[in-house]
């Protein structure tokens, strides 16, 4: 296992050397030593970047929850797996050993064979974060169907545009999901999409909150009454290593959301070996990391990474807020978790709250403490670090994408020495390059360009379902020959990695490259602020001009928005430089954000620009509503 685990800065090196100078020897020994297969590969990887065809551990046969259950029973059986927190803390935990959950997938498994489910179909997945997501993910692993979850907060239209694009022959949803004190009823979003879903046969219904609700006769089924009938073994299937594992939907710049497949063997090497460096896990850790299964952060980092180690993972139903901000801390109290995962959305939310909210917890068990979704801010970096790591544990930055499969650039925790706002290094295996506008590599240090990849990793994502023209275009054209990230970066004088953003957040003012993240970072530390989004608008004399789209942390705070705006650009002139202040600012009450917490600033960038014919896909959205306000104030 030596191989497996990175022990400090010289044995990271040497790892990484290894596998930039000999990447098939690196990977053949991390998967061979560390999985179990139904056969070996005949040859670890080909490819053809030009045509963006990737595969890994050629004619390999394995099935990924042999990897996640089976091979743990024996040892670690009576461990638990996942620990399930209810959305209402004063509910009762579940503590969900691997024999049970073993149990269950087989169970699961077996119903969905039973309706007539077999390798290779799709199953769309509608389900809040409740024991039963989980084990419908991997039961449909287990048994080789593709599962393409849909986070339980989308619109019908949206579930319906990622069902028929996949062509979903089964529906597993629930009567509702609780959001807080509020219940959602999500068998009803279910029947409004099936009007137009012509593929969709089955639906299977998890009993969660005794909404009520419709069944359709002989398409929708309680699922319970068929787990009772089922029989609790099952034998997996056995999955080539490039057979597809999942399809995830992420939005995309038209309307149209892209449906990333990722596929079996390549996946679970690198999801499993990720997990491992980046979170520290040590047998007996407590590992909560509070995203969804429906995003990527999900299955890679809340089920299949921790499981493939035989982690115990937290199962999260709730929200940060309730019943108060001392959620998510109280959480981590109760179940002495020691690594945990979160978004600087998240962050933000909670550093605007009393600290007395945090400070109410020693939070003592925590020993390392992660990052995931955008790149963090100074300001709530340090918020974080202080108040919630205690100075003590590791900050880990994670950088990485749907695309990606797992994380890219991090932070190894008691490894790499971290850096305010900076991913820092990419893992073993991953060949980072910042490039110019002309297509050239940058070489050195203290430079900044577009971030690309120059070689394939295990689980770099296969393609886009039913349109691999649109995937080659997307990652593989702007660069030919690298894998274009859309992200831009800064590299610093000992060859950190800082993300400034997507690339088209790079704006160019009067001939000056301006990263959008550290101007906002100058403009949050202004007492009044909350949040702050940069765009840049065409401008006469400059070809773009900056435009700040800022929330305050009070409303009825600095009254004088003429003096507010002086003292913002006199910040940012301190700070970023005179070239980077702005010439519009508008104040808002919210920011257009997905459900992971990014800020669509492609609609932000519409607005400033006073275009208001396209704004894409929006079917991610958390607020919509805050949309058409931003409008009507645009100054």
């Amino acid at each position: 296992m030596s191989y497996y685990v990175i022990k400090d800065l010289e044995n990271y090196f040497k790892m990484y050397k290894k596998s930039v100078r000999e990447p098939k020897k690196f990977w053949d020994k991390i998967a061979d030593e560390n999985f179990v297969w139904y056969q070996k590969w005949d040859k670890v990887f080909d490819f053809d970047m030009q045509e963006a065809q990737f595969k890994w551990f050629i004619d390999a046969k394995v099935n990924i929850t042999k990897n996640c259950i089976d091979r743990h029973l024996a040892r670690k059986g009576e461990k638990t797996a996942i620990i399930f927190e209810p959305n209402n803390s004063n509910e009762e935990a579940q503590h969900i050993s691997y024999n049970e959950l073993y149990k269950r997938v087989s169970k699961m498994a077996n119903v969905l064979r039973e309706q007539g489910i077999k390798k290779g179909d799709r199953v769309c997945i509608y389900l809040p974060m409740i024991p039963e997501l989980a084990v419908a993910v991997l039961a449909c692993a287990r048994i080789g169907a593709i599962h393409s979850v849909v986070f339980a907060g989308f619109s019908a239209g949206a579930v319906e545009a990622r069902i028929n694009d996949c062509e979903a022959s089964m529906v597993i949803t629930s009567d509702g999901g609780y959001r807080g004190d509020k219940t959602v009823n999500l068998k009803s979003i279910i029947d409004e999409a099936l009007e137009k879903c012509p593929s969709v046969a089955k639906v299977l219904v998890v009993k969660r909150t005794n909404e009520t609700v419709s069944m359709k006769e002989s398409r929708d089924q309680w699922l319970q009454p068929l787990l009772d009938d089922a029989i609790d073994n099952n034998v997996a299937e056995m999955m080539d290593a490039e057979d597809p594992l999942f399809i995830l939907y992420t939005s995309g710049s038209t309307g149209k959301p892209k449906g990333m497949l990722h596929t079996t063997a390549g996946y679970m090497v690198y999801t499993g070996y990720t997990f491992k460096n980046v979170f520290n896990y040590e047998d007996g850790d407590v590992y909560w990391c509070t995203a969804d299964i429906g995003w990527i952060t999900g299955h890679s980092y809340i089920l299949y990474g921790p499981l493939l180690n035989g982690a115990t993972t937290v199962l999260f139903e709730g929200i940060p807020s309730y019943p108060n901000f001392s959620r998510f801390w109280e959480v981590i109290e109760k179940h002495k978790v020691t690594q945990f995962y979160t978004a600087p959305t998240a962050i933000r939310a909670l550093a605007k709250e009393s600290l007395d909210y945090v400070q109410r917890f020693p939070l003592k068990s925590l020993k390392m403490i992660g990052s995931v979704g955008e790149p963090i801010n100074e300001e709530a970096w340090h918020w974080y670090n202080d108040h919630v790591g205690g100075k003590r544990c590791p900050l880990v930055d994670t950088w990485w994408q749907t695309e990606t499969g797992g994380v890219m650039i991090a932070p190894i925790p008691f490894v790499t020495p971290t850096k305010p706002t900076y991913a820092t290094l990419p893992l073993p295996g991953i060949q980072p390059v910042l490039m110019d506008e002309l297509r050239n590599e940058i070489e050195g240090n203290q430079v900044v360009g577009s971030l690309c990849i120059k070689f394939p990793w295990p689980s770099i994502a296969r393609t886009i379902w039913g349109d691999h023209q649109r995937y080659k275009e997307t990652y593989f054209t702007a660069f030919p020959g690298k894998y274009f990230t859309g992200d831009g970066a800064l590299r610093d004088e000992v060859g950190y990695y800082r993300i400034t953003g997507r690339v088209d957040d790079v704006i160019i003012v009067s001939g000056h490259n301006l990263g959008t993240a550290p101007i906002e970072d100058s403009i949050n530390e202004h007492p009044a602020v909350a949040e702050s989004a940069i765009v840049g608008f065409p401008h006469d004399i400059k070809g773009n001009a900056l435009y700040g789209f800022i929330i305050l942390k009070e409303r009825g705070e600095y009254r004088d928005r003429e003096n507010l705006t002086k003292e913002i650009n006199q910040l940012i002139s301190d700070q970023v430089g005179p070239i980077a202040k702005l010439d519009k600012i508008q104040f808002v009450n919210g920011l257009p954000k997905t459900r992971s917490g990014k800020i669509m600033r492609r609609i932000l960038r519409k607005i400033a620009e006073g275009d208001f014919s396209n704004f894409g896909d929006t079917s991610t959205l958390l607020n919509p509503e805050v949309v058409e306000e931003i409008k009507e104030g645009k100054v």
